[in-house]
């Protein structure tokens, strides 16, 4: 039986689309899969750069194809749906399959032009869940670059002020504002670009994707979360360290423990072949022995509520989840492994490393620093 045609409608900034295609293209254009054939229906503005240094094998002009669809349907409009109708008939196209994320509007319009399209039963393209030994440099290369945004909110902690309890870094109040600028600013320089990057302190840490805003306290921990695109290959890292400026408490100490031992007993349980369901009950048991408790309050939830990992790559978040889903682990995969506990009053930690899944355990494709309580 034939593989089903795919078609992709998105820019590279999509993962499914820069996988396939492995050329940056900052507009949507058409994308098609067909056999051994990878079909891109580009306009004149990227069609000479795309047609000389991508993936595609056919390259083919929008231009021409908007024409014919004009001498088609005069005098209505014309669009992309009519583009990919005319190059089904050329290539002889009866049935797309489309991602979950294609396009409802174009979904619709193609539908109405006799267009038969089906979704797709999990990801377009299963294959991005092992990672090549290419892949897995660019993820390297992805957390080396994390690892500098993290040195650098490291330093700029370690050479701040305790000024009545506020931290100040040259002269002025340093806010998690000026923090991120300070990540974000080594990841550029490194080649990466890092967006929504945390560094949030005290409370604010306690809500796990809140970026953090307004001055930093001392004495309070600080989730640093760093989590940029490489520019050149738009591969991700993602690494968290949590610091805190000034004298820890007994109990932030011993909540800075149990995360880090929750980590290393994840790091141990994963190799291809493990249930992630296994892996992340791991860190429920360290939390359980420590007597950590997850719970649902007024307010939201505390203790650890979150997936232990998730798949990293071309995208942020990917296939596959190590939480309480049932999916046993692939070697080649790339997963983050990143615990956390979260208390208001006490505070929020999280500390997260990224591996590539073999037979024979967790290789690390990051490496930075634990050290978190800087005097």
């Amino acid at each position: 039986m034939p593989t089903p045609a795919i078609l992709l409608y998105a820019d590279s900034h999509n993962a499914d689309v820069l996988y396939f295609g492995r050329v940056h293209v900052p507009d949507a254009f058409i994308a098609i899969a067909h056999g051994k054939k990878k079909i891109a229906v580009i306009n004149a503005l990227e069609f000479g750069r795309v047609k000389k240094s991508s993936a595609f094998t056919d390259v083919l002009p929008l231009e021409k194809y908007l024409a014919a669809a004009r001498e088609k349907a005069p005098g209505q409009k014309v669009g992309a749906a009519e583009v990919i109708a005319l190059v089904a008939r050329e290539f002889g196209i009866k049935t797309f399959v489309i991602p979950e994320d294609f396009p409802a509007g174009l979904a619709n319009r193609l539908t109405g032009l006799d267009v038969t399209l089906e979704l797709a039963d999990g990801p377009i393209f299963p294959a991005r869940e092992i990672k090549t030994s290419d892949e897995a440099a660019a993820i390297r290369e992805g957390n080396r670059c994390s690892a500098l945004g993290i040195a650098a909110a490291e330093a700029v902690l370690r050479a701040s002020k305790i000024v009545s309890g506020k931290l100040h870094y040259r002269g002025a109040s340093l806010t998690s504002e000026r923090l991120k600028f300070a990540i974000e600013t080594a990841c550029l320089e490194a080649g990466a670009l890092s967006i929504d990057t945390i560094a949030a302190g005290g409370d604010q840490a306690c809500d796990p994707h809140d970026r953090g805003s307004g001055p930093l306290r001392a004495h309070e921990l600080i989730i640093v979360d760093v989590f940029p695109r490489v520019q050149a290959t738009g591969y991700h890292g993602d690494m968290t360290r949590t610091f805190l400026k000034g004298r820890a408490s007994d109990a932030q100490r011993s909540l800075v423990a149990a995360v880090r031992e929750a980590q290393k007993a994840a790091l141990k349980k994963i190799r291809a072949g493990i249930n992630g369901r296994t892996v992340h009950q791991q860190c429920l048991d360290v939390f359980a022995k420590r007597g950590y408790e997850t719970k649902r309050t007024d307010h939201g939830s505390v203790g650890f509520f979150h997936g232990t990992g998730h798949g990293l790559g071309l995208a942020i978040h990917e296939t596959p989840r190590v939480s309480t889903v049932d999916y046993k682990l692939k070697a080649g995969s790339v997963v983050t492994v990143e615990p956390g506990l979260y208390y208001p009053g006490l505070g929020g930690c999280r500390i997260e490393d990224v591996v590539q899944v073999t037979s024979t355990g967790a290789k690390l494709l990051s490496s930075a620093p634990y050290d978190w309580e800087l005097k």
